[in-house]
């Protein structure tokens, strides 16, 4: 047993935190609700009216609220207690989880119900991942960050596996998205839980910043970036998959149930086959996550430039495709390629920022990632409702295409200048 924990301490260095592995349990058991969640919940819209443009407004109101709330978040979650905040936040999240519960059990629920929960969702998550990644450095220290960033990346990806298999399992034996939503509700109790007991021994007080006004504080997290290459591209290509990327993952769904469907459909087949394409995602980000821990020395610029790849071209060939078995295989490109740009990214901007602007230069990061977001998912929403949805997924890979070539060739020219 001991050489195993050697192992795992030498490769992992936030294993060796005690409050870093609470929370971190916590975390996985969470994330595979929230998994479950983000599968049944789409499903059970498109069930409900089959517009695509739905599907685009339900994302859309899951990801305004970081538009409006990750700025000013990043700047007090610098003020709060990073531990507290993130409990408080996960228990808002089950709230809300709970109530798409008995809609769901009392056949109540319609479009506007989700539309409404997803943006009180949204509005949780856009100061608790903030708050939850800063508070990494606090429970791990600042040597073991690129591995507690990788383990908690992993953890999440691991949830991305099994919350789909999970929910179609539910929604099978129970006939009902109700039991998937009460799941997903009581799995943040376990992560609150070992909040709970975690103690934040790596944290370092920032007295200077406590009595500057908001506006100065976030100014200064932007002159950060401006003055930063490396930040400011990590961001701009955030900004770049959040508006063209990410809102196409939102059509699955429409992809499982008109692109990819047969003459022997039923909705059990379907729910199924909703399941497979996000489990192949899933399978392919775990991939990922596992990959880039490994390869925590390596050239981080290459790193994101084969995620990149890995992302963009798989999705145009989605867009062509009508093979279901072609469509798994592209579905794990595209989940290694979303998480290595990811966590990259993320890794770049922590271990490059200071202690005392990690939570403003992050939120304006996450800001970049989803704060874009609702406005992509209104336009591939839309795309997808006025052609269908194969012309929107291939317009946005390439969209992905030439932004990733402008960003890239425009910020290799500048850092050679200032080289």
């Amino acid at each position: 047993m001991r050489p195993l924990k050697t192992w795992l301490t030498t490769h992992f260095p936030a294993l060796s935190s005690r409050d870093y592995v609470l929370f971190l349990i916590g975390q996985f058991i969470s994330v595979i609700g929230t998994w479950m969640q983000a599968t049944a919940l789409p499903y059970l819209a498109y069930r409900i009216s089959g517009r695509p443009l739905d599907l685009g407004i339900i994302g859309f109101s899951n990801t305004l609220p970081t538009l409006l709330f990750a700025l000013p978040a990043g700047v007090l979650v610098e003020r709060w207690d990073k531990r507290k905040t993130v409990i408080i936040f996960q228990a808002i999240m089950s709230i809300q989880a709970f109530e798409l519960a008995y809609l769901a059990y009392t056949g109540q629920i319609q479009i506007w119900h989700i539309v409404t929960l997803a943006f009180f969702y949204g509005s949780a998550v856009s100061v608790e991942v903030t708050a939850r990644q800063a508070m990494l450095i606090e429970l791990a220290g600042r040597d073991a960050l690129p591995s507690a960033i990788a383990l908690q990346t992993t953890a999440f990806n691991l949830g991305r596996v099994l919350g789909p298999l999970s929910a179609a399992w539910l929604i099978s034996a129970t006939g009902s998205e109700g039991s998937v939503f009460l799941a997903n509700g009581i799995s943040f109790v376990f992560v609150i839980i070992g909040l709970f007991f975690a103690r934040t021994r790596f944290k370092v007080e920032g007295e200077a910043i406590k009595f500057q006004g908001m506006g100065i504080q976030f100014k200064e997290g932007l002159v950060y970036i401006r003055q930063n290459v490396v930040v400011l591209s990590a961001i701009l290509m955030s900004a770049l998959l959040g508006f063209f990327g990410m809102p196409l993952l939102q059509q699955i769904p429409a992809l499982a149930r008109d692109v990819l469907k047969t003459i022997m459909d039923t909705e059990p087949m379907i729910a199924a086959r909703t399941s497979s394409l996000y489990t192949a995602q899933g399978i392919g980000a775990v991939v990922a996550a596992f990959l880039v821990a490994y390869l925590s020395l390596a050239n981080k610029s290459k790193m994101l430039f084969w995620g990149q790849i890995a992302f963009i071209f798989p999705v145009i060939i989605m867009g062509i495709t009508t093979n279901l078995n072609l469509a798994l295989i592209l579905l794990v490109l595209i989940g290694w390629g979303t998480v290595t740009q990811l966590v990259t990214m993320n890794t770049m901007i922590q271990m490059e920022v200071p202690n005392d602007l990690r939570g403003r230069v992050f939120s304006i990061y996450f800001w970049a990632l989803q704060g874009v977001a609702p406005f992509g998912s209104i336009v591939v929403g839309w795309l997808a409702q006025t052609w269908n949805v194969q012309t929107a997924i291939v317009t946005g890979g390439v969209a992905c295409l030439v932004g990733v070539i402008f960003v890239r060739l425009f910020f290799l020219q500048k850092s050679r200048i200032m080289a």
